[in-house]
């Protein structure tokens, strides 16, 4: 059996933190190891822009672009400048050896060690699970209203949720919108008084309590067109006109493989030192949306690729191992 591979930087995940830190750390010479995912809990090569088709809030293009054809330009770039990408999963990690082991692959088949290691897994959008959701996402359907609201500019919309970033969200989208119908399953809302309160006097925005969403409308039409609701006890049903359904119903993490090995936020998120990307465990650094439950875009996500590349190429220099 040959011996694993050693590499100085490797890599998990390739949204736009995994790729823009190959980008970063390949310039720096660190021949980064990039294992971008194939399909494990969702982790695609990619990252949850393959799920978005246009996008629009990215500077550098005026005309927007698809999601798709933009990670495809970070892969190339990160190819370009020299990084190594394996288009697998990891299926396991040990963060309490040195260097670090990662097993890569089904059936935890290929071990690589590293001496630093950035985790770039993202977190993933929940949804309500309805087939017709499922069929109209990106048609639609979406969890982002900064990334697609204005897509939707001077139609009615609804937002499903009743924490802090539905409030945010329809808030957000009636600056946009003619009409945000706010859909929660309960009578009281999780949201703080203070988002209630600004949403309550938005004259834009109603409020439809102790409902849920049985049916997106129209899989046929291959677009939104409206929503069929169920009163939450009695089953009685109505029908809203809307062009497109925002689910606000929060976000799941993607750090199964790093539970009891770094120390995570009691939402599951990884902390980092402020300002940095430094984790609980030295030579381990995290980048974008599996650190951050704040802004959670895909420019923030690239600002903190390039800052772990950056933190990860100056903690292997002053170990002496680059």
């Amino acid at each position: 059996m040959s011996e694993p591979r050693v590499h100085d930087l490797l890599i998990i995940g390739s949204g736009p933190a995994g790729l823009t830190a190959a980008i970063y750390a390949a310039r720096a010479n660190l021949k980064p190891y990039v294992v971008e995912g194939f399909s494990a809990g969702g982790l695609v090569p990619g990252g949850q822009l393959m799920f978005t088709t246009e996008v629009e809030n990215y500077p550098g293009f005026p005309q927007g672009v698809t999601g798709q054809d933009l990670m495809a330009r970070f892969r190339d770039q990160a190819a370009h400048q020299g990084a190594e990408i394996e288009t697998a999963d990891v299926m396991r990690v040990d963060l309490a050896k040195r260097p670090f082991e990662v097993w890569v692959g089904e059936d935890d088949n290929v071990l690589h060690r590293a001496r630093a290691v950035i985790v770039a897994t993202g977190a993933r959008a929940n949804y309500l699970g309805l087939e017709s959701e499922e069929k109209l996402k990106n048609k639609g359907v979406s969890a982002c209203a900064v990334c697609d609201g204005a897509l939707f500019r001077n139609r009615p919309v609804a937002v499903v949720g009743g924490g802090d970033t539905a409030m945010e969200e329809a808030a957000y989208l009636a600056a946009l919108c003619s009409k945000v119908t706010l859909i929660h399953r309960r009578q009281e809302f999780r949201a703080s008084k203070a988002m209630q309160a600004r949403v309550a006097a938005n004259p834009k925005i109603e409020v439809v309590t102790s409902h849920v969403v049985e049916e997106v409308l129209d899989v046929a039409a291959d677009t939104v067109t409206g929503l069929r609701l169920a009163r939450v006890g009695s089953g009685e049903q109505r029908t809203i006109e809307v062009a497109a359904m925002f689910v606000a119903i929060g976000h799941t993490p993607m750090t199964e493989l790093f539970r009891g090995q770094l120390a995570l936020h009691d939402n599951g998120y990884i902390r980092v030192d402020p300002g940095t990307t430094r984790t609980s465990v030295p030579g381990v650094f995290a980048a974008g949306d599996v650190a951050d439950f704040t802004y959670r875009q895909a420019v923030t996500a690239a600002g903190t690729g390039c800052m772990a590349a950056l933190d990860a190429e100056r903690w292997l220099a002053a170990e002496g191992a680059h």
